[in-house]
């Protein structure tokens, strides 16, 4: 199997890609074959078209496996194995998200709970625990908003990220709405209290 030049550049890239975060070269450009292979492929024609050994590329898929990034499936009248990846690229992007947290954030997030139950024995302790407080209380804001994009339809997602800067300016818009409310409202509640004193 010949991979086309478009392909192939893509499939290099992403290989290097992935290096740069945290998964195997090879694993990479395994998935980068899938996610643009019109077909399911088994792999034989992963290794063909990459020129990887086959036990490379049995441990690629079983890495991919783990991540929950390729689907296993079979044809009729054929024993081997065949994958590809998820068709929906959010969906994507969302596994790989929710499998980093698992291995990356999870842990810090754990070691860090654990930190701030212990009792500081110094003023050095106790202000590497207020540190370790301020970068617990963000992790976990972070965590929170991260779970409710995970139960966001993916076209909710979309849009959302679509409104980029949009978003910022709604925020300054209900600040001042905020503002105004509350000048409109102090007379009244000053008010209020002068009544009560009375």
């Amino acid at each position: 199997m010949q991979l086309p030049e478009l392909a192939r550049r893509f499939v290099l890239h992403f290989g290097e890609m992935g290096s740069r975060w945290g998964i195997n070269r090879t694993v990479g450009q395994i998935y980068a074959l899938l996610f643009i292979s019109e077909r399911p492929l088994n792999a034989d024609d992963i290794a063909a078209a990459l020129d990887f050994s086959r036990s490379n590329v049995s441990m690629g898929l079983k890495e991919l496996g783990a991540w929950h990034l390729v689907r296993m499936q079979h044809l009729p009248g054929d024993r081997r194995d065949y994958f590809s990846a998820p068709d929906d690229v959010w969906a994507i992007f969302r596994t790989l998200a929710e499998e980093r947290r698992k291995r990356e954030i999870d842990p810090t997030l754990s070691m860090l709970r654990d930190a701030l139950l212990e009792q500081p024995d110094s003023p050095a302790e106790q202000y590497a625990q207020e540190r370790m407080r301020q970068m617990h209380d963000l992790i976990e804001l972070a965590t929170r908003w991260f779970d409710d994009i995970q139960r966001m339809p993916s076209e909710d997602v979309r849009r959302l990220m679509q409104l980029g800067g949009a978003v910022q300016k709604l925020l300054a818009f209900k600040g001042r709405v905020k503002l105004v409310a509350s000048r409109k409202r102090a007379p009244t509640e000053q008010a209020a209290l002068k009544a009560v004193e009375d």
